[in-house]
């Protein structure tokens, strides 16, 4: 294995987030086929040890494995580049795509694109599962725990941080009776023996976590501090900047998790959006490339555009997206930064094999959770969320399914596993059916 100039990762780094359509189980596949299978940068261990670390973590752990490999590789300049690309086309996407919202509103092309778009990533979303799935479910434990993680999460709403600290001790005390039962292919000894494929960039000192910690600390900090002496206290920038601070600390379990959160604190509490609007925030996070959670600059951005005094509303609305993804992302690098050398540092630890193993076996059941819902919501107009007892069920309208858009799905899964497209070919495709689909939709 060889380790790339930093000009050869920077380009990779830049397609990866390109095309990372399709939410953490797309992003992840995108990124274990370009880095793993193709450019062979890093190994099937040290990815899925490196995956199973960001699980852990609050924040889109999707973003914070791009910034971990891009650290592995070339150091904190590299864990930078590949963690700001891939937040950079996404932001830009729904930058541009928030301007047209409060300029030309629900226009005919933008609908249309979305209607072909979403279908489209449920096919690639559902290959990303299968990937991911085929690497960390190596043994029937492995799978019964992913079943137990998705039946928990889908059905009776446990909450993911619980989800992940049971599956964490359940590999823990299972590798320690039976092994054999908890240590996946990727993970066995064999694999903990190989040469090291890329260097290490740097050892856990405590010196070295408190400058870390000091630095990015600072970077998250220093912009707030600013906006409150500049806009005051009061002001719906500097309001943002503290709300989205808080809510990054709290995203454990991806957008999903939190959405409940911020669009109840967001209409109730803030008035930055009205009822339904966070649903086509989410809308734009799905169809465009980067973490779902970038629904919040939608939010900072309407927000600030409705409250824009003393800018203009669209350069109130520009600092709003700028406020909010500061806020989201600086933690994601603070985390990174400070805990990958430990991490690192434990990848021969057969213990802490079992215990990340049993983590991503239960996190294929929370990414097929989140695909199942994104099909739902993708394929029928209405979705109820009704209760009997402790179970949660999520009961589609059938007379809201959306016939052109199942079509679509159908077309875009022949295209992706018979066919065999590339993303971006699967993704023009399905734009252009979704353009035409739309337009001769009923009202």
């Amino acid at each position: 294995m060889t380790v790339p100039t930093f000009r050869e990762a920077l380009g990779v780094w830049a397609r990866v987030a390109a095309t990372s359509f399709g939410g953490p189980a797309g992003q992840i596949a995108v990124m274990h086929r370009v880095l793993v299978e193709e450019k062979r940068w890093i190994s099937e261990p040290r990815f899925l040890h490196a995956l199973s670390y960001c699980t852990l973590l609050p924040g889109p752990e999707a973003q914070q494995l791009a910034t971990y490999v891009g650290w592995l590789l070339h150091g904190v300049p590299g864990g930078i580049v590949a963690g700001g690309l891939f937040v950079l086309p996404g932001f830009v996407a729904i930058l541009a795509l928030s301007y047209l919202y409060v300029g030309f509103g629900q226009t005919t092309a933008v609908l249309g694109a979305f209607y072909g778009l979403k279908p489209a990533v449920l096919a690639i979303v559902v290959e990303a599962v299968l990937r991911v799935a085929r690497r960390a479910l190596a043994t029937r434990a492995h799978v019964a725990l992913a079943a137990a993680a998705f039946i928990g999460i889908f059905f009776f709403a446990v909450p993911f941080p619980l989800i992940v600290l049971a599956a964490g001790l359940i590999g823990l005390l299972g590798g320690a009776l039976v092994p054999e039962a908890f240590t996946p292919r990727a993970m066995a000894p064999s694999a903990g023996r190989e040469v090291v494929d890329v260097p290490l960039r740097a050892r856990p000192t405590l010196g070295r976590t408190l400058a870390v910690a000091a630095a990015w600390l600072a970077v998250w900090a220093i912009p707030i501090a600013l906006l409150f002496a500049t806009v005051g206290r009061e002001h719906v920038l500097a309001k943002q900047a503290v709300f989205f601070s808080k809510a990054a600390i709290v995203t454990f379990g991806g957008a999903y998790a939190v959405l409940a959160y911020v669009a109840q604190q967001a209409v109730e509490a803030y008035g930055w959006l009205r009822p339904g609007e966070m649903l086509d925030g989410l809308g734009m996070a799905e169809t465009t490339p980067g973490p779902l959670i970038q629904v919040v600059q939608f939010v900072g951005f309407l927000g600030a555009y409705r409250a824009p005094e003393p800018f203009t509303p669209l350069t109130a609305a520009l600092l709003g997206s700028i406020v909010t993804t500061w806020v989201t992302y600086a933690p994601c690098f603070l985390w990174i930064f400070i805990g990958a050398p430990y991490v690192e540092a434990l990848r021969q630890s057969r213990a802490v094999a079992h215990v990340l193993s049993g983590i991503m076996a239960a996190v294929v059941g929370v990414i097929l959770n989140l695909s199942v819902w994104f099909a739902l919501h993708t394929l029928f107009g209405r979705v109820d969320e009704r209760w009997v007892g402790a179970v949660r069920l999520w009961v589609p309208d059938r007379g809201s399914l959306e016939l052109g858009a199942l079509v679509i799905a159908v077309l875009a899964a022949v295209a992706t596993f018979r066919w065999h497209w590339s993303m971006p070919r699967t993704l023009g495709f399905s734009v252009a059916l979704g353009l035409v689909a739309w337009a001769v939709r009923p009202a």
